[in-house]
């Protein structure tokens, strides 16, 4: 009875000390969810609400549906492992229509009357442009897949796509090496991205590796007609023609670049805007041995892509590909939640906070890491086209810090 007594006092402070832990860890829940719940955002103790904003209509819509695909498949499978910070996600998806003015005006709408708390969106970099003023005044995030042009950073932007050192500037280097070119003919669509691109790309050309650029031109977005430029083309004879035209251009491009004779056995082409999903409508047998800049490709053998092929696959058909811009924008949702469960908060300034230095190595591509300029560290690949419409990597870089704002370039 003695030895009862005395032990009767310890269970009893045990189990006080139990639930002490116990109740110190549910108010740490909920401590979570009120510091959640305080953003002003679309958030509420079962779920967050979160914004698509790409093409799913117009000339764009060929590049920008496997973006809206990818997203969605990664936020799937985050609300499948239990969403984040016990949240599962809800989508409201808006249309760009393949317009910039419809771009800035529904970004207004999903960051004003819907309060998301994070966007994964646009494709062009006229897009993103139109955007950006929005997402900066109202303070939103946005995840943007696209390689692009850099020469931008944004407190408000993760791009989680490659910037002008990670693919123009590692193309070219490649290109000029393997195949000793000297001269390049720039072909590309009329808005900023090819532009800036090509302003940079002949920069490099003519100050790095001592070529000459013996053409330059641009057509409108959704321009069909290439005959005159096929033309000038044969008559140059460049060494390298580098190509940036998007959309559904490309479909019209390459047929018409194949019907009239100038293929991969007379001409070498290099691309830093044809994809796996700009292939599928183009037909790889107009673009075989071609080649393409990218980070990604469908074909990348790791372990990591493998499931990611798979798992795409079985939600969007055997038939569907993969193309760089998708598997980043598959990143967006994956990087977000990180630095959301890093802040322990859904608030944009916090989740901004936090996102430096977060890694991914359950990326399809491999691996990367946010950098404090809000890029990505990422690899150089280039892919030599397929008649299958896949990729065949040729090359492979080491990880490229990410530079948007490279010196001598701008």
């Amino acid at each position: 009875m003695t030895g009862a007594k005395r032990f009767l006092p310890r269970r009893l402070a045990l189990g006080a000390a139990a639930l002490s832990l116990m109740a110190a860890a549910v108010f740490g829940q909920l401590a979570v969810a009120a510091d959640a719940n305080t953003t002003g955002l679309a958030v509420t103790d079962t779920e967050v609400t979160v914004g698509q904003l790409h093409s799913a209509t117009g000339t764009m819509a060929i590049s920008e549906t496997g973006s809206i695909q990818a997203e969605r498949l990664a936020i799937e499978q985050i609300n499948a492992s239990g969403g984040i910070l016990g949240r599962q996600i809800k989508i409201i998806q808006e249309d760009g229509a393949s317009d910039w003015p419809t771009f800035a005006e529904k970004a207004k709408k999903l960051l004003v009357n819907d309060k998301v708390a994070t966007v994964f969106g646009c494709w062009t970099s006229a897009s993103r442009k139109a955007v950006l003023p929005v997402f900066e005044k109202e303070n939103g995030l946005l995840y943007y897949p696209t390689f692009y042009e850099g020469l931008e950073q944004s407190k408000n932007v993760i791009y989680t796509g490659q910037e002008a050192t990670q693919q123009i500037l590692a193309g070219l280097d490649w290109v000029a090496k393997e195949k000793g070119a000297k001269t390049f003919y720039l072909i590309g669509s009329d808005y900023i991205w090819p532009r800036t691109s090509m302003k940079i790309a002949r920069k490099h050309i003519e100050n790095v590796l001592g070529g000459k650029v013996v053409g330059e031109e641009y057509y409108p977005l959704g321009n069909t007609q290439f005959g005159s430029l096929i033309n000038k083309v044969k008559l140059k004879k460049p060494d390298v023609v580098f190509a940036a035209v998007v959309g559904g251009s490309n479909v019209a491009f390459y047929k018409q670049m194949k019907a009239a004779g100038v293929t991969a056995a007379k001409q070498t082409l290099l691309t830093l805007s044809v994809t796996e999903d700009e292939l599928l409508g183009i037909g790889g047998e107009n673009m075989a041995g071609f080649y393409a800049s990218m980070k990604y490709f469908q074909s990348l053998d790791n372990p990591n892509n493998k499931a990611f092929v798979e798992a795409f696959k079985a939600k969007y058909g055997k038939d569907a590909v993969i193309g760089d811009v998708t598997q980043a924008a598959y990143l967006g949702p994956w990087l977000w939640k990180a630095a959301v469960e890093k802040a322990g908060s859904f608030d944009v300034d916090k989740v901004v906070a936090a996102s430096p230095g977060i890694e991914l190595t359950t990326a399809p591509e491999g691996y990367v890491k946010v950098h404090d300029n809000h890029h990505l560290w990422s690899k150089t690949r280039i892919g030599e086209v397929q008649a299958d419409g896949q990729f065949k990597v040729v090359y492979e870089s080491g990880l490229i810090e990410p530079n948007p704002f490279p010196k001598g370039y701008q």
